[in-house]
């Protein structure tokens, strides 16, 4: 009996935890929502969504991803920047004491400190902005986000960064488009 006693204490920490998974009540959404600048009605026509690639292009995004079929364009830039909330490394502490034998005394003491990463190298980073832009018969799509990485490659920071300034500007500068020759 004390055998299967010892069975179930030691799978004890696994019942704690039958139960403890939620299903989700919703899908996740993007938040901030994006601006209603973001979506917006085609005039008199559709979009060329060439056009849309050639806008990107033009603010030095690389399309990634195309899908005519869906209308669908995909884009990203990569910029190295600062990372102003960089936390330092903590400061290293180490020393040596030394002593010999053998008819010869020697004797010394040494103390280092070390600050690992150094200060400017630990705060760059990399600044990835990806779009994305569904043009359909009727609207167009903006989707934006930005994420930070840190120079270990570590995500520091993430936002979706839909908002009316920049859907503005790609609007305008594709509806520019199509109203030249």
């Amino acid at each position: 009996m004390a055998g299967g006693y010892w069975k179930i204490l030691s799978m004890a920490p696994f019942l704690a935890l039958v139960g403890c998974q939620v299903t989700p009540t919703r899908m996740p959404e993007a938040e901030p929502a994006p601006a209603a600048a973001c979506h917006w009605p085609v005039n008199e026509g559709a979009v060329p969504l060439a056009r849309v690639v050639e806008v990107l292009e033009s603010r030095d995004f690389l399309v990634r991803d195309t899908d005519t079929s869906l209308g669908f364009v995909s884009a990203e830039r990569a910029e190295r920047t600062i990372y102003h909330n960089a936390v330092d490394p903590e400061p290293r502490f180490g020393g040596f004491l030394f002593g010999g034998s053998g008819g010869h005394v020697s004797s010394g003491v040494g103390l280092g400190i070390g600050f690992g990463g150094g200060g400017a190298a630990s705060e760059e980073a990399t600044r990835i902005e990806r779009v994305s832009v569904v043009v359909g018969g009727e609207s167009v799509r903006v989707s934006r986000d930005v994420q930070l990485y840190d120079w270990r490659g570590q995500l520091r920071q993430s936002r979706t960064a839909s908002d009316a300034d920049f859907c503005h500007e790609l609007r305008d500068a594709i509806e520019a488009g199509e109203a030249s020759p």
